[in-house]
């Protein structure tokens, strides 16, 4: 019986049923991981002591009745730039290399709440910033269904584990489509929920006003029990929000009759694949045939949300990632002479190309004279932004479009050319300046057997509608398992 097989929710039913140990659910876990990781490379950090020392205890927590849960004693991963307890924690980057946290992230403490088994840290861009998982200084993560392309990013690692069936599900964390993009690339399914849901606590920042925790899972029944799970109030987080309606599982209803979902005009213009474009729209097609009113409309605006997400995040980039500079944690350079000297070598040695173009940026754009230039003019877009998608779900309940222009490109090709790889954010990251949640999941494949994800965007606060327009579309198809899973 190979136990990666199921879903996240299904492992939790056999573990409760007393079909499967905690610890049996772990060892597979590990042992896939140690027999995938060399033609993956998904993880930074693998725990095994701690992985096995804690389902020991889960388990007797289970059998004393006092962990019932769906989620309890199934192993997850975690993406590095989650703060873990005693566990390495490197955002990917050499400045962190040797970071051991003495705290957890509210996000993580939840999931241990839950009963969950953590195994390890999934490997990501270098602080989040990169759309491929190539700018990690611990190597490139290749995708599952053809080692030669890439996961996408950031959250690239947590993706590719799932898809690779490294692990029954992981945690992403999403500034401008991070865990929507890699999942649709993976094949996987992937929330990013309405900013604020989650708490940020312990989450390493790299665009505080964008950031939000999401789960990356094989399906959307176990994206919305995940989801259940972390979403909480938390005093430690400023933007955290008090819900009442988090009960995400009472939306897995195959049900979407009268729901009106709108197609902006504006994300099926130049730019997109036609592979992409055919299945994003036969997706909508099988939708309408169950009863949902699909409409076209225009969203507008969609240009100049690249160039607005890039100014906001590399602003709060500068300003967050000014904390490394080699005195308190983290790398520090052999030789300097001062502090200033210091500061700026254990900088330039500890960061990455991609980190270094993005602080740059981000310190220009709020430098004296250009501030109202770029920072405030970026700001006001935002919220133009915004207004676009409020006026939109004022007639829509959902907003269908593609999560990706393409599907996963070759590994090195984006590498070569930055601006297009932040061009490939186009579908994701307006969804990131409005607040708003939003899923991806698989609806297809192109010629060359990769996935192709559909997104599904909602109104704040608004998650149920699009879980459970996913879920409708989801019972129209079977998941597929990619050639790494099969292995």
């Amino acid at each position: 019986m190979n136990l990666l097989r199921y879903t996240a929710v299904e492992l939790g039913k056999k573990i409760q049923a007393g079909e499967v140990s905690v610890l049996e659910a772990t060892q597979a876990v590990l042992d896939a991981i140690k027999a995938k990781e060399a033609a993956v490379n998904s993880f930074v950090t693998v725990d095994e002591e701690g992985a096995l020392k804690r389902a020991a205890e889960v388990q007797k927590l289970i059998d004393e009745g006092k962990l019932t849960g769906p989620l309890a004693g199934v192993p997850v991963a975690i993406k590095d730039n989650m703060c873990t307890e005693g566990l390495l924690t490197t955002c990917s980057s050499k400045i962190l290399y040797n970071y051991i946290p003495t705290y957890s992230a509210e996000a993580v403490k939840r999931l241990e709440a839950a009963g969950a088994v953590i195994v390890g840290k999934t490997n990501m861009d270098e602080f989040a910033m990169g759309s491929t998982t190539e700018t990690s200084a611990y190597g490139v993560t290749k995708n599952p269904w053809n080692t030669e392309h890439v996961p996408g990013g950031s959250s690239g690692g947590s993706c590719a584990a799932v898809a690779a069936e490294e692990v029954p599900y992981a945690l992403g964390s999403d500034t401008g489509g991070s865990i929507r993009q890699p999942s649709s690339f993976c094949g996987v399914t992937g929330i990013k929920p309405t900013y604020g849901s989650v708490s940020r606590y312990g989450l390493i920042a790299y665009g505080s006003s964008l950031d939000q925790i999401g789960p990356i899972a094989k399906d959307v029944t176990d994206c919305a029990t995940i989801l259940e799970s972390i979403t909480s109030y938390d005093t430690k987080d400023s933007t955290s929000v008090k819900r009442e309606d988090s009960d995400y599982t009472s939306a897995l209803v195959d049900d979407v009759k009268g729901m009106r979902i709108g197609i902006p005009r504006d994300y099926f213009g130049e730019g997109l694949d036609p592979e992409v474009r055919e299945a994003v729209l036969a997706a909508a097609e099988t939708l309408k045939e169950k009863g949902a009113i699909v409409e076209e409309f225009d969203l507008g605006l969609v240009e100049y949300a690249i160039p607005a997400y890039y100014v906001i995040a590399c602003a709060e980039a500068s300003s967050n990632l000014a904390r490394f500079d080699g005195v308190k944690y983290g790398y520090r350079t052999r030789e300097y002479e001062g502090l200033h000297n210091m500061y700026k070598k254990s900088r330039s040695e500890g960061f990455g190309a991609e980190v270094k173009r993005r602080i740059m940026l981000g310190s220009f754009v709020l430098s004296s004279g250009y501030y109202d230039a770029y920072y405030l003019k970026a700001l006001r877009v935002k919220a133009l932004i915004k207004k676009a998608f409020d006026n939109a779900f004022s007639k829509y309940d959902v907003i269908l479009g593609p999560a990706a222009p393409t599907t996963a490109p070759k590994l090195g090709q984006s590498l070569d050319n930055p601006i297009q790889m932040y061009l490939g954010d186009i579908y994701t990251i307006s969804v990131n300046l409005a607040g708003l949640p939003g899923i991806s999941l698989p609806c297809d494949m192109d010629k060359n057997g990769l996935p192709i994800g559909l997104q599904l965007i909602g109104d704040c606060f608004k998650e149920k509608n699009i879980i459970r327009a996913a879920y409708s579309f989801e019972q129209t198809r079977e998941y597929k398992h990619s050639p790494l899973a099969e292995a």
